[in-house]
């Protein structure tokens, strides 16, 4: 039998709240090394992340390591209630405020990034399955999101190895991720 998208969201979620803070930002670490070695995000000039929350896979190292690196780094900002707009950050540390479901995202005068200028897209997700389908937080922001996008852009999933499920139900409007990075 078939679950829910409720249902498998419940449960992974139940499984991301109990998980250990250390433990998962080890496998963060994890994640962020298969990550960066990829062909796709070493060609990047310009990538854009999302600003995790605790129970996500941890992006804030990644975030500043790109930095780092020399590339141009966007995240998304909440311009209403069914839309994410890219904005270039310079600094993770000055350039984030808290936004819309409590999630971090660049303040208001940053600079709209249109996505045709971005090379690589991480998106966050709650469940992924073996097909790439994501599983997102419910709203549709992402799907919505990455519905625009041409279709040689490269999406990439990160996610804890719990996150990976057989099988997720499938709606017409989800856009599955190019791959899934996981530890």
């Amino acid at each position: 039998m078939h679950k829910t998208k409720e249902k498998v969201r419940k449960e992974i979620l139940g499984k991301l709240n109990r998980q250990d803070r250390e433990k998962a930002l080890k496998m963060s670490e994890i994640i962020k090394k298969r990550f960066f070695s990829l062909p796709e995000f070493k060609k990047a000039k310009f990538v854009m992340f999302y600003a995790s929350k605790d129970d996500e896979v941890n992006t804030d190292g990644m975030i500043d390591e790109a930095l780092r690196m020399g590339k141009k780094v966007a995240l998304p900002r909440c311009t209403s209630p069914e839309a994410i707009v890219p904005k270039e950050i310079i600094n993770r540390h000055t350039d984030l405020e808290k936004g819309t479901y409590g999630i971090r995202q660049p303040k208001k005068g940053k600079k709209s990034i249109q996505p045709d200028q971005i090379d690589l897209f991480v998106v966050p997700g709650v469940a992924f399955d073996k097909k790439k389908r994501r599983l997102g937080r419910g709203k549709g922001y992402y799907d919505r999101f990455l519905k625009k996008l041409a279709r040689d852009k490269i999406s990439i999933g990160l996610a804890f190895d719990f996150q990976i499920v057989d099988s997720l139900p499938e709606d017409s409007h989800d856009i599955p991720v190019s791959k899934i990075i996981t530890n």
